[in-house]
């Protein structure tokens, strides 16, 4: 990064969701619960669905590892759509119409909802409709949005495909989609999290949950063995941590993106932006205290598998400076979710074995309507209201030929991730390390993760991943250690940031303590 650009980006990662609202807090798990439904994880669909089932009456206990909301839902680009890039062409050949169809009614429905509650209850959440694109940058990828905006037309979707875009950016068309909205997520969700504890709904914040027993009415056990007992269970902690049954891990692809707010030359001309080719590249505008921001998100990566991420902020600060001219980022932040292997999210049945246990993960990104949908979709299964998207999203639904190529391309690329990590050569020594640094050392004979602080102080961990044993590595933009096997990822002292890992990597030396 040039001295220009270091002196105009933040340090450190914060979102402008999550400063821009006050949230309550809520205790930890002191003692033993029951609930009708117990509710693991804290952001959008987690609290949706809380929020739905408290309204038909159900007494429900969500339980968050951290705090509230400053998981994903924290760190999105926060675009309310059902433009999830180029996908409807591919779910109608791949999939079938009527589960493209599915898909985008879907999708729509909760967007409406979302609608519809910030109208009747007033929030205020800095809500605006917007058209959303897709532009091609090449002739092949304007090939694809032609398909995309022909798959509209089939599915009677509101859009298609335009020669001109109001984006001063190179492009060749783009495929449109009318009437999408964006908005600040937070904001919206802090009402519904006041009304689902009104109604009776406990909440409990900074309280990691390690296990699941399931049977007729499972329970979720924490790490200090205290326990939430109930008639149901919904796992929306992102990415499930809960091996025993659904083989999660080997159907995820979590994949890590980044985000800069900016002031800018140059005036937002409105809609919501992506390109059709890699790297992604992202664009929409934010109100912040009066001022126009231009939010910029993409260049994703696997988790793990980019050591370098201050060279993603890079990138994209070079790209908005090149379209808007950049004054200053007063915000910059990452975030990760993991793709399925058919491109639909898994909301449904958590596997063959657990009648009565429901999870929600794989929006690949498009976790604002999707969130929404499983919130919907969860209440309706829980309270047996029949539903129409039941079957497209459900996770016990076949894989085809297609998803088993990549169920088992997924499985070698995570085994050469781990068999890589352990074969590793280490060089350097923990005295070596300057301020702010971090990286891969031996230490005492064997692979550990060092981090020196501004203050000096030094921290050295086991970089084993707790969740199946992979080498984590480090990412300079965060100052965490991330496994590129499944995605969690850990403070520089080895605590859980991101699951699907729960216990913290082990401690080898801390200059602190």
């Amino acid at each position: 990064m040039s001295n220009y650009q270091a002196a105009h980006m933040p340090g450190v990662s914060e979102s402008y969701w999550l400063d821009s609202t006050e949230l309550p807090a809520f205790p930890s798990l002191q003692e033993n619960h029951e609930a009708d439904v117990i509710i693991i994880g804290g952001g959008i669909s987690g609290i949706m669905t809380a929020y739905l089932l408290t309204k038909k009456g159900y007494r429900i206990a969500l339980v968050e590892g951290g705090r509230l909301l400053n998981g994903t839902t924290g760190y999105t680009t926060a675009k309310l759509t059902a433009q999830h890039g180029l996908i409807y062409d591919q779910l109608i050949q791949s999939e079938g119409k009527d589960t493209a169809k599915y898909y985008y009614e879907a999708n729509a429905a909760a967007i409406q909802y979302v609608k519809t509650l910030i109208s009747e209850k007033g929030i205020d959440c800095d809500f605006s409709e917007e058209p959303a694109y897709v532009f091609a940058e090449d002739e092949e990828q304007q090939y694809k949005v032609k398909k995309e905006a022909e798959a509209y037309r089939e599915l009677g979707i509101d859009g298609g495909f335009t020669e001109d875009i109001p984006l001063d950016i190179h492009h060749l068309g783009a495929v449109v989609m009318n009437q999408q909205a964006q908005f600040n997520p937070v904001k919206f969700l802090k009402p519904l999290i006041e009304e689902i504890t009104a109604k009776g709904g406990m909440i409990f914040e900074n309280t990691r949950i390690s296990d699941i027993e399931s049977g007729k009415r499972p329970v979720a056990v924490t790490q200090e063995e205290r326990r939430v007992e109930g008639n149901y269970l919904v796992v929306c902690s992102h990415y499930p941590f809960y091996d025993k049954e659904g083989y999660y891990y080997a159907r995820l692809s979590p994949s890590r993106s980044y985000s800069i707010a900016a002031e800018t030359d140059k005036d937002f001309p409105g809609g919501m932006y992506i390109n059709a080719g890699q790297p992604a590249r992202s664009l929409r505008s934010i109100q912040a205290d009066g001022k126009k921001l231009v939010l910029a998100g993409g260049y994703g990566h696997p988790v793990g598998h980019n050591q370098n991420t201050e060279e993603n902020y890079n990138q994209l600060y070079q790209f908005m400076d090149q379209v808007f001219g950049v004054e200053q980022v007063p915000y910059r932040w990452s975030s990760q979710d993991p793709g399925t292997l058919d491109q639909i999210p898994y909301i449904g049945k958590y596997s063959t074995e657990t009648e009565n246990v429901f999870v929600a993960t794989g929006y690949r990104k498009w976790g604002m309507s999707s969130g929404v949908l499983a919130g919907q979709l969860l209440t309706d299964l829980i309270s047996g209201t029949a539903s129409n998207y039941e079957e497209t999203f459900s996770p016990l639904r076949p894989m085809k030929e297609p998803d088993i190529k990549k169920l088992t391309e997924e499985s070698f690329h995570i085994g050469k991730m781990f068999a890589e990590g352990k074969a590793e050569n280490l060089e350097g020594q923990a005295g070596d390390l300057q301020t702010d640094e971090g990286k891969v050392i031996q230490f005492n004979d064997q692979r550990a993760g060092a981090y020196r602080d501004q203050q000096g102080n030094l921290y050295v961990v086991d970089t084993s991943c707790t969740h199946m044993g992979c080498e984590t590595h480090w990412n300079n933009a965060e100052r965490t250690w991330d496994c590129p096997c499944h995605g969690s990822r850990f403070s520089y002292g080895g605590e859980v940031v991101e699951g699907p890992a729960t216990k913290p990597l082990k401690k080898l030396m801390d200059d602190e303590n």
